[in-house]
């Protein structure tokens, strides 16, 4: 059955629309330029404008999206130099292309035909929202990222680096972290505690989640809910609890207490993903190994591991990541020998500002970011193997 297009849309429709998008444009910008209301209101009545009179002129879109671009861009230029002038042209084109997308109804093309006004507004509004949570979580390590690369000693954006210019650009305090001492030792901390702390919580969780999985445990609810408690507890309480534990039977202060406290902190990750795993794991592969004469060992590392091996790495990843950035604890349980990445990052913030703090945090959010791309490949990978989703 073929389908009708869509009509466009009136210039009333889109007007209002694309206002409604300017006036949040316009109350982020007039926020940073120090009148809110006034950017909302400037926002709202340009791209209303827009929206009525482009609708009226979809054949020649090409054009004056074209022309909204260069607009944008030489506005930019004028009020805000290079910076503004590139700001600008994306506004422009996030603009043009807007609004010939509302007016010609390119917004339900790739949507069921029956669906209401209000199901395609939810359908949008709910990815807005999304989108705007995402952009609040993300913005401040947006900032941190470019400021690492400062030439000065400053914790703000130079005009130098705010007209692109690149002599205000250096990786002067990258040189610093990899050179200074004290940098290097709370590396060289962060990578002995947390591979060991990842080991452990690997091992302890891996058998946990397989142990609670099987129906006949006694009281497994109650002790799934013991063993994620460190994730679900505030970590200033775990933390005074493992001091006070930790001093009476001497573990305090030591390689090993920070290991084991880490490990704790990371076994949470290893069964909730483990577990996850498990879910749709086929029970009737280890009968048909243990019919075959193979012992619990051989079927575990032969049969099980292979198939739950993308939930055991994830959970790992989880860990090490849990472990290499946690502060909070090491501050309670370990001492000056075991000063790890994020507790000099915190002395630094507490005692000399130092800008090499935006070098390593850009560094770690690296890590973070290449290490939470692996989980999601893994678990894409997971799902595969267990028919999921398809190959």
């Amino acid at each position: 059955m073929a389908l009708t297009p869509v009509e466009n849309q009136t210039p009333a429709f889109t007007a209002s629309v694309a206002a409604g998008a300017g006036a949040l444009f316009g109350l982020f910008v007039g926020t940073a330029q120090g009148s809110g209301l006034l950017g909302l209101l400037a926002g709202a009545v340009l791209l209303g404008a827009m929206g009525f009179v482009f609708t009226g002129l979809i054949a020649q879109a090409r054009l004056i999206r074209l022309a909204t671009v260069v607009v944008f861009a030489l506005a930019g230029l004028a009020f805000g130099g290079l910076p503004a002038l590139v700001l600008g042209a994306l506004f422009g084109l996030f603009a043009g292309w807007f609004i010939f997308w509302l007016a010609t109804s390119g917004y339900r093309k790739h949507l069921v035909p029956y669906l209401t006004p209000g199901q395609v507004l939810w359908h949008y509004g709910f990815r807005v929202i999304c989108g705007a949570i995402f952009v609040f979580l993300i913005t401040p390590i947006l900032v941190v990222m470019p400021l690492s690369f400062n030439a000065e000693d400053f914790f703000t954006f130079t005009p130098e680096m705010l007209r692109f210019d690149p002599a205000g650009y250096s990786l002067k305090h990258y040189r610093d972290f990899l050179t200074n001492e004290g940098w290097q030792q709370a590396l060289w901390n962060s990578l002995r505690i947390a591979p060991m702390a990842t080991v452990l919580s690997v091992g302890f969780g891996t058998l946990a989640a397989i142990g609670l999985s099987q129906p006949h445990v006694p009281f497994r609810r109650a002790i799934m809910a013991v063993l994620i408690s460190p994730m679900i507890v505030p970590l200033i309480i775990s933390a005074a609890g493992m001091y006070f534990f930790y001093s009476r039977i001497g573990l305090q202060g030591t390689y090993l207490g920070v290991v084991l406290a880490h490990a704790a902190l990371g076994i949470p990750f290893v069964i909730i993903t483990v577990t996850a795993t498990l879910v749709g794991f086929d029970h009737s592969l280890t009968r048909a190994a243990a019919n075959m004469g193979a012992g619990p060992i051989t079927t575990f590392f032969r049969v099980q591991m292979p198939l739950i091996l993308p939930g055991v790495i994830s959970g790992g990843l989880f860990a090490f990541i849990t472990s290499f950035d946690e502060v909070v604890v090491v501050l309670f349980v370990g001492s000056a020998g075991q000063k790890t990445l994020p507790w000099q990052m915190f002395i630094g913030l507490r005692e000399q500002i130092s800008p090499t703090i935006l070098a390593v945090a850009t560094i770690l959010v690296g890590i973070s970011i290449c290490l939470l791309t692996t989980v999601e490949l893994l678990r894409r990978r997971s799902e595969r193997l267990r028919g999921m989703s398809p190959s």
